[in-house]
Protein backbone atom coordinates (compact mmCIF):
# COMPACT_ATOMS: atom_id res chain seq x y z
CA UNK A 1 0.00 0.00 0.00
CA UNK A 2 2.78 2.42 0.87
CA UNK A 3 4.55 1.77 -2.44
CA UNK A 4 1.35 2.32 -4.40
CA UNK A 5 0.74 5.56 -2.51
CA UNK A 6 4.23 6.86 -3.28
CA UNK A 7 3.91 5.97 -6.96
CA UNK A 8 0.53 7.69 -7.12
CA UNK A 9 1.94 10.88 -5.59
CA UNK A 10 4.90 10.79 -7.98
CA UNK A 11 2.74 10.44 -11.11
CA UNK A 12 0.37 13.15 -9.89
CA UNK A 13 3.22 15.58 -9.31
CA UNK A 14 4.79 14.79 -12.65
CA UNK A 15 1.47 15.34 -14.41
CA UNK A 16 0.99 18.72 -12.71
CA UNK A 17 4.51 19.81 -13.65
CA UNK A 18 3.93 18.74 -17.26
CA UNK A 19 0.78 20.83 -17.41
CA UNK A 20 2.77 23.85 -16.23
CA UNK A 21 5.25 23.21 -19.07
CA UNK A 22 8.16 22.85 -16.65
CA UNK A 23 10.47 20.31 -18.25
CA UNK A 24 12.42 19.35 -15.16
CA UNK A 25 13.88 16.11 -13.94
CA UNK A 26 12.87 15.04 -10.41
CA UNK A 27 15.54 13.72 -8.13
CA UNK A 28 13.58 13.02 -4.99
CA UNK A 29 9.86 12.92 -4.39
CA UNK A 30 8.29 13.90 -1.07
CA UNK A 31 6.57 11.20 0.97
CA UNK A 32 4.47 13.52 3.12
CA UNK A 33 0.87 14.40 2.31
CA UNK A 34 1.80 18.07 2.52
CA UNK A 35 4.09 17.83 -0.51
CA UNK A 36 2.65 17.04 -3.91
CA UNK A 37 5.74 18.34 -5.79
CA UNK A 38 9.37 17.22 -5.79
CA UNK A 39 11.53 18.57 -3.00
CA UNK A 40 14.60 18.87 -5.23
CA UNK A 41 14.61 19.45 -8.96
CA UNK A 42 17.21 20.40 -11.57
CA UNK A 43 16.81 21.48 -15.21
CA UNK A 44 17.48 18.89 -17.89
CA UNK A 45 20.86 19.76 -19.38
CA UNK A 46 21.00 20.76 -23.00
CA UNK A 47 17.37 21.93 -23.26
CA UNK A 48 16.20 25.40 -24.29
CA UNK A 49 13.72 25.60 -21.42
CA UNK A 50 14.29 28.33 -18.82
CA UNK A 51 12.88 28.11 -15.33
CA UNK A 52 10.63 30.78 -13.80
CA UNK A 53 12.79 32.22 -11.01
CA UNK A 54 9.76 33.00 -8.84
CA UNK A 55 8.17 29.60 -9.27
CA UNK A 56 4.79 28.59 -10.74
CA UNK A 57 2.72 29.67 -7.74
CA UNK A 58 3.56 33.34 -8.44
CA UNK A 59 2.66 33.14 -12.13
CA UNK A 60 -0.48 35.04 -13.06
CA UNK A 61 -3.13 32.90 -14.70
CA UNK A 62 -4.15 34.69 -17.88
CA UNK A 63 -5.97 33.52 -20.97
CA UNK A 64 -3.47 32.99 -23.76
CA UNK A 65 -4.06 32.84 -27.48
CA UNK A 66 -1.91 29.92 -28.53
CA UNK A 67 -2.34 30.77 -32.22
CA UNK A 68 -0.79 34.22 -31.68
CA UNK A 69 1.98 32.62 -29.60
CA UNK A 70 2.72 30.22 -32.45
CA UNK A 71 2.84 33.04 -35.01
CA UNK A 72 5.19 35.06 -32.79
CA UNK A 73 7.38 32.01 -32.22
CA UNK A 74 7.72 31.31 -35.94
CA UNK A 75 8.57 34.98 -36.52
CA UNK A 76 11.31 34.91 -33.90
CA UNK A 77 12.65 31.49 -34.89
CA UNK A 78 14.70 32.79 -37.83
CA UNK A 79 16.56 35.35 -35.72
CA UNK A 80 17.15 32.91 -32.88
CA UNK A 81 18.55 30.22 -35.22
CA UNK A 82 20.90 32.78 -36.75
CA UNK A 83 22.05 33.83 -33.28
CA UNK A 84 22.60 30.17 -32.36
CA UNK A 85 24.73 29.67 -35.48
CA UNK A 86 26.88 32.65 -34.51
CA UNK A 87 27.30 31.27 -30.99
CA UNK A 88 28.41 27.89 -32.27
CA UNK A 89 30.79 29.45 -34.81
CA UNK A 90 32.36 31.65 -32.13
CA UNK A 91 32.66 28.71 -29.77
CA UNK A 92 34.55 26.54 -32.25
CA UNK A 93 36.76 29.34 -33.58
CA UNK A 94 37.58 31.44 -30.52
CA UNK A 95 37.10 29.16 -27.51
CA UNK A 96 39.05 29.84 -25.40
CA UNK A 97 39.69 33.50 -26.19
CA UNK A 98 43.21 34.74 -25.50
CA UNK A 99 43.91 38.37 -24.61
CA UNK A 100 47.25 40.11 -24.50
CA UNK A 101 48.18 42.89 -22.02
CA UNK A 102 46.60 46.27 -22.88
CA UNK A 103 43.92 44.59 -24.99
CA UNK A 104 40.46 46.13 -24.85
CA UNK A 105 37.04 44.99 -25.98
CA UNK A 106 34.18 47.37 -26.71
CA UNK A 107 30.96 45.84 -25.39
CA UNK A 108 28.43 48.63 -26.00
CA UNK A 109 28.28 51.52 -28.43
CA UNK A 110 25.51 54.10 -28.72
CA UNK A 111 25.59 55.29 -32.33
CA UNK A 112 22.23 53.91 -33.53
CA UNK A 113 18.70 53.73 -32.20
CA UNK A 114 18.79 49.93 -32.35
CA UNK A 115 21.70 49.92 -29.89
CA UNK A 116 19.90 52.38 -27.62
CA UNK A 117 16.99 49.94 -27.47
CA UNK A 118 19.27 47.55 -25.57
CA UNK A 119 18.98 49.87 -22.57
CA UNK A 120 16.07 50.63 -20.23
CA UNK A 121 15.53 54.02 -18.58
CA UNK A 122 13.84 54.24 -15.19
CA UNK A 123 13.25 56.98 -12.63
CA UNK A 124 11.41 57.46 -9.36
CA UNK A 125 8.39 58.88 -11.19
CA UNK A 126 7.93 55.53 -13.00
CA UNK A 127 7.24 53.88 -9.64
CA UNK A 128 5.32 56.88 -8.24
CA UNK A 129 8.16 57.45 -5.78
CA UNK A 130 9.08 60.95 -6.97
CA UNK A 131 9.04 63.45 -9.81
CA UNK A 132 12.32 62.90 -11.70
CA UNK A 133 12.39 61.95 -15.36
CA UNK A 134 15.08 60.86 -17.83
CA UNK A 135 15.66 59.51 -21.32
CA UNK A 136 18.39 57.96 -23.46
CA UNK A 137 18.57 59.50 -26.92
CA UNK A 138 21.00 60.10 -29.76
CA UNK A 139 22.97 63.33 -29.48
CA UNK A 140 23.89 65.51 -32.45
CA UNK A 141 27.28 63.76 -32.45
CA UNK A 142 25.60 60.34 -32.88
CA UNK A 143 26.44 59.32 -29.31
CA UNK A 144 24.21 58.14 -26.48
CA UNK A 145 22.85 61.02 -24.38
CA UNK A 146 21.57 60.13 -20.91
CA UNK A 147 19.71 63.25 -19.81
CA UNK A 148 16.78 64.38 -17.73
CA UNK A 149 15.80 66.30 -14.62
CA UNK A 150 16.62 65.19 -11.08
CA UNK A 151 13.88 66.20 -8.64
CA UNK A 152 14.40 65.63 -4.92
CA UNK A 153 10.86 66.48 -3.84
CA UNK A 154 9.29 63.77 -1.71
CA UNK A 155 5.71 62.66 -2.43
CA UNK A 156 3.33 63.48 0.40
CA UNK A 157 2.10 59.94 1.00
CA UNK A 158 3.51 59.48 4.51
CA UNK A 159 5.70 56.54 3.47
CA UNK A 160 8.54 57.75 1.23
CA UNK A 161 11.29 59.61 3.07
CA UNK A 162 13.79 60.27 0.27
CA UNK A 163 13.46 60.63 -3.46
CA UNK A 164 15.36 61.61 -6.57
CA UNK A 165 17.03 59.12 -8.91
CA UNK A 166 17.34 58.35 -12.63
CA UNK A 167 18.87 55.22 -14.05
CA UNK A 168 19.76 53.43 -17.27
CA UNK A 169 20.39 49.70 -17.36
CA UNK A 170 21.28 47.31 -20.15
CA UNK A 171 19.13 44.31 -20.93
CA UNK A 172 20.12 41.04 -19.34
CA UNK A 173 22.79 39.06 -21.17
CA UNK A 174 21.04 36.33 -23.16
CA UNK A 175 21.89 33.52 -25.51
CA UNK A 176 19.84 32.22 -28.40
CA UNK A 177 16.25 31.11 -27.82
CA UNK A 178 15.87 33.65 -24.96
CA UNK A 179 18.12 31.77 -22.55
CA UNK A 180 19.69 33.67 -19.66
CA UNK A 181 23.43 34.12 -19.81
CA UNK A 182 26.25 36.12 -18.21
CA UNK A 183 29.00 38.50 -19.26
CA UNK A 184 32.26 36.64 -18.70
CA UNK A 185 34.97 39.22 -17.99
CA UNK A 186 37.38 37.08 -16.01
CA UNK A 187 40.26 37.91 -18.37
CA UNK A 188 39.84 41.66 -17.86
CA UNK A 189 40.87 43.96 -15.02
CA UNK A 190 39.22 47.31 -15.78
CA UNK A 191 35.94 48.80 -16.94
CA UNK A 192 36.45 51.62 -19.44
CA UNK A 193 34.03 54.33 -20.55
CA UNK A 194 34.44 57.23 -22.95
CA UNK A 195 32.10 59.90 -21.66
CA UNK A 196 31.44 63.64 -21.59
CA UNK A 197 29.65 64.70 -18.44
CA UNK A 198 28.33 67.79 -16.72
CA UNK A 199 30.43 67.74 -13.54
CA UNK A 200 28.03 65.54 -11.58
CA UNK A 201 28.99 62.25 -9.96
CA UNK A 202 27.22 59.15 -11.21
CA UNK A 203 27.01 55.62 -9.84
CA UNK A 204 28.17 52.63 -11.87
CA UNK A 205 26.26 49.42 -11.14
CA UNK A 206 27.35 45.89 -12.03
CA UNK A 207 24.55 43.44 -11.28
CA UNK A 208 25.41 39.84 -10.39
CA UNK A 209 21.99 38.22 -10.03
CA UNK A 210 22.45 34.91 -8.22
CA UNK A 211 20.46 31.68 -8.28
CA UNK A 212 18.78 32.16 -4.88
CA UNK A 213 16.36 34.99 -4.15
CA UNK A 214 18.61 36.55 -1.48
CA UNK A 215 21.14 37.18 -4.27
CA UNK A 216 18.79 38.72 -6.83
CA UNK A 217 19.63 42.26 -5.69
CA UNK A 218 23.43 41.90 -5.40
CA UNK A 219 25.00 44.91 -7.12
CA UNK A 220 28.61 46.07 -7.16
CA UNK A 221 28.97 49.86 -7.25
CA UNK A 222 31.59 52.51 -7.84
CA UNK A 223 31.45 56.28 -8.30
CA UNK A 224 31.94 57.74 -11.77
CA UNK A 225 33.31 61.29 -11.53
CA UNK A 226 32.87 63.61 -14.51
CA UNK A 227 34.77 66.81 -15.25
CA UNK A 228 32.20 68.73 -17.22
CA UNK A 229 33.10 71.03 -20.07
CA UNK A 230 33.45 70.36 -23.80
CA UNK A 231 36.15 67.68 -23.64
CA UNK A 232 35.76 63.91 -23.66
CA UNK A 233 37.27 61.80 -20.91
CA UNK A 234 38.13 58.09 -20.73
CA UNK A 235 37.34 56.58 -17.32
CA UNK A 236 39.34 53.45 -16.53
CA UNK A 237 38.10 51.83 -13.32
CA UNK A 238 39.57 48.62 -11.84
CA UNK A 239 37.03 45.91 -11.04
CA UNK A 240 38.78 45.51 -7.67
CA UNK A 241 37.43 48.93 -6.61
CA UNK A 242 33.76 47.93 -6.85
CA UNK A 243 32.00 47.30 -3.51
CA UNK A 244 28.99 45.11 -2.81
CA UNK A 245 25.55 46.48 -1.98
CA UNK A 246 22.07 44.99 -1.81
CA UNK A 247 18.81 46.94 -2.07
CA UNK A 248 20.74 50.20 -1.79
CA UNK A 249 22.70 49.27 1.35
CA UNK A 250 26.45 48.68 1.44
CA UNK A 251 27.06 45.23 2.88
CA UNK A 252 29.27 44.65 5.93
CA UNK A 253 30.62 41.44 4.42
CA UNK A 254 32.40 42.24 1.16
CA UNK A 255 33.71 39.95 -1.56
CA UNK A 256 35.48 40.49 -4.89
CA UNK A 257 33.13 40.80 -7.81
CA UNK A 258 32.51 37.50 -9.68
CA UNK A 259 33.48 38.63 -13.16
CA UNK A 260 31.97 35.54 -14.80
CA UNK A 261 28.49 36.15 -13.35
CA UNK A 262 27.66 39.71 -14.44
CA UNK A 263 24.12 40.03 -15.77
CA UNK A 264 23.62 43.79 -16.21
CA UNK A 265 25.43 47.11 -16.09
CA UNK A 266 23.79 50.42 -15.23
CA UNK A 267 24.44 54.10 -14.56
CA UNK A 268 22.52 56.03 -11.90
CA UNK A 269 22.14 59.76 -11.31
CA UNK A 270 21.03 60.53 -7.75
CA UNK A 271 21.84 62.87 -4.90
CA UNK A 272 20.71 66.00 -3.10
CA UNK A 273 21.32 68.44 -5.95
CA UNK A 274 18.15 68.82 -8.03
CA UNK A 275 18.27 70.11 -11.56
CA UNK A 276 18.97 69.02 -15.13
CA UNK A 277 21.75 66.59 -15.94
CA UNK A 278 23.29 65.04 -19.04
CA UNK A 279 25.91 62.38 -19.64
CA UNK A 280 27.07 61.71 -23.20
CA UNK A 281 28.42 58.18 -23.72
CA UNK A 282 30.56 57.05 -26.65
CA UNK A 283 31.23 53.45 -25.62
CA UNK A 284 31.51 51.08 -22.66
CA UNK A 285 34.05 48.27 -22.68
CA UNK A 286 36.55 46.22 -20.70
CA UNK A 287 40.35 46.35 -20.57
CA UNK A 288 43.12 43.95 -19.61
CA UNK A 289 46.05 45.49 -17.72
CA UNK A 290 48.79 42.93 -17.16
CA UNK A 291 50.39 45.03 -14.41
CA UNK A 292 47.23 45.19 -12.31
CA UNK A 293 47.33 42.39 -9.73
CA UNK A 294 44.97 43.74 -7.07
CA UNK A 295 42.03 41.39 -6.39
CA UNK A 296 40.07 43.46 -3.89
CA UNK A 297 40.82 46.98 -2.72
CA UNK A 298 39.05 46.95 0.65
CA UNK A 299 40.39 45.57 3.90
CA UNK A 300 38.17 43.10 5.69
CA UNK A 301 38.18 41.77 9.24
CA UNK A 302 37.33 38.36 10.68
CA UNK A 303 34.27 38.92 12.85
CA UNK A 304 31.68 36.52 14.29
CA UNK A 305 29.01 35.40 11.85
CA UNK A 306 26.18 36.65 14.07
CA UNK A 307 27.52 40.23 13.61
CA UNK A 308 28.04 40.11 9.85
CA UNK A 309 25.35 38.25 7.94
CA UNK A 310 25.87 35.81 5.12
Amino acid sequence: MLLEKLLSQSFTSAFNLFNHQQLIKPLFWGCSKKFSAPLLVVPIRGSFWERDIKGPRYRKKTERNYLDDMKYGIKELKNEVQLWKEEMSEKFQYDPKVYMPDDSEIVWTFDTKEKLNQWVCTSDSDNKDGFSHCDLTLSKNKKGLFSGFLDCRVPKDGQIKESGYCNIRCLRARKSFKRDSFFDWQMFTHLILRIRGDGRSYMLNLTTTGYFDVMWHDIYNYILFTRGGPYWQVAKIPFSKFFLSSKGRIQDKQDPIPLDKITNIGITCAGKTPGPFQLEIDYIGVHFDGNHTEEFAYEMYNVPSFIVGV
